[in-house]
């Protein structure tokens, strides 16, 4: 059996760094091999306050549609933001969230390529009709569906195995309904499901109104409560589901040491992107390695947090290699990564595989 089926993970996921001219501007990849026609893009200002907030769109809503990963703010119809999906890359408007002549901006893209509908009442899967794109091969689908206020709703998700992991979110709903973040390392046990919330700090809730406790999420269907952000009465709703895949995505956790150097953490692969949340009060920090092309891994993006990338200076960071990553911590604000006795629960996408389908090893960072 081969180590992984993804030799090449640009294929699926790639990041982009771009200078802001005021201007639409279409952006190819970096890469030159292959091209890869996102279906969810992720973009923030590197240089930013308030205004530059992490704006994400997808095939799914259409172009021309954004919503802001670090509030809670419905979706907004504007053309001036992520304009389009192109081939080998995306187009962006000259909006200062994505193109202000002075700033720089990262990029974050993402690929789950085939239509996916489902007419619950015509298969009997789920209970509520749902449709999106999925990528049953990379772990990823974007579904969205219309709430129903119902607690136990189950969604079709495509993806032909249990999800590790799902981030929700009501398009229509702005003020009341945060991303709602469900990580199967977060759980306690089937009754305990610990949430969290991406555009918070917040620690782990018991919020059993978000992720259903009795109504089993499994191959097929993922089951929702009645908590607005998720299921909204006549809301539409959009879902981010995450299945992992040796040697390409890992969504695992780890316990903090408060030690230098803390904890490694094997993923079986080089990682390109890793985001990791801990179960206290810290928060949401987004790593990669176009930001930071060698060791240390330093500069850091909360998804919480409107404000400009902070560089720790060497004092917490993390390292990337071949086969994980490590978290080091040697200044006072360790507990963002590695408290002692902390839980961390992280999601992470590869460079490169640790070892191909052909048997080879990568190499190390």
């Amino acid at each position: 059996m081969a180590y992984t089926a993804i030799d090449d993970p640009t294929d699926y996921f790639r990041t982009k760094l771009y200078n802001g001219n005021n201007n639409i501007q279409s952006i190819a990849w970096d890469e030159t091999d292959t091209s890869m026609a996102p279906n969810w893009m992720w973009i923030k200002s590197r240089t930013g306050n308030t205004v530059f907030g992490h704006v994400i769109g997808d095939t799914v809503r259409g172009s021309g549609k954004y919503q802001r990963v670090d509030t809670d703010d419905e979706e907004v119809s504007n053309n001036n933001v992520i304009r389009a999906f192109n081939s080998n890359g995306f187009e962006v408007g000259g909006a200062t969230f994505v193109s202000e002549g002075s700033r720089t901006y990262v990029a974050w893209g993402w690929i789950a390529n085939s239509a996916f509908s489902n007419d619950a009442s015509s298969t009997s899967i789920g209970s509520v009709d749902s449709s999106g794109t999925v990528g049953a091969l990379q772990g990823l689908s974007i579904i969205k569906w219309t709430g129903n206020n119902t607690g136990g709703a189950t969604i079709a998700h495509g993806l032909g195995t249990t999800p590790n992991a799902l981030i929700i979110k009501n398009r229509t709903d702005g003020g009341s309904s945060n991303w709602a973040v469900w990580h199967d390392k977060s759980f306690v046990n089937a009754s305990d499901p610990n949430m969290l919330y991406l555009d918070t700090n917040a620690a782990t809730a018991d919020d059993t109104n978000v992720r259903h406790t009795t109504v089993t999420t499994n191959s097929t269907v993922f089951s929702i409560g009645d908590y607005n952000g998720v299921n909204g009465n006549n809301d539409d709703i959009i879902a981010y589901c995450f299945a992992e895949k040796q040697g390409y995505s890992k969504f695992g956790k780890y316990e903090g040491s408060g030690a230098e150097p803390g904890p490694f953490v094997h993923t079986g692969f080089k990682p390109a992107w890793v985001m990791l949340k801990d179960s206290a009060s810290d928060g949401w920090g987004i790593f990669d390695s176009k930001r930071s092309p060698n060791n240390p891994v330093t500069k850091i993006l909360q998804a919480q947090d409107a404000g400009a990338e902070s560089t720790s200076g060497g004092a917490d960071h993390i390292n990337f290699y071949s086969n994980g990553f490590q978290v080091c911590t040697g200044g006072a604000n360790g507990n963002f990564i590695n408290e002692d006795g902390n839980n961390f629960i992280y999601f992470a996408f590869a460079e490169s595989p640790f070892v191909n389908s052909k048997g080879i090893p990568n190499n190390a960072r």
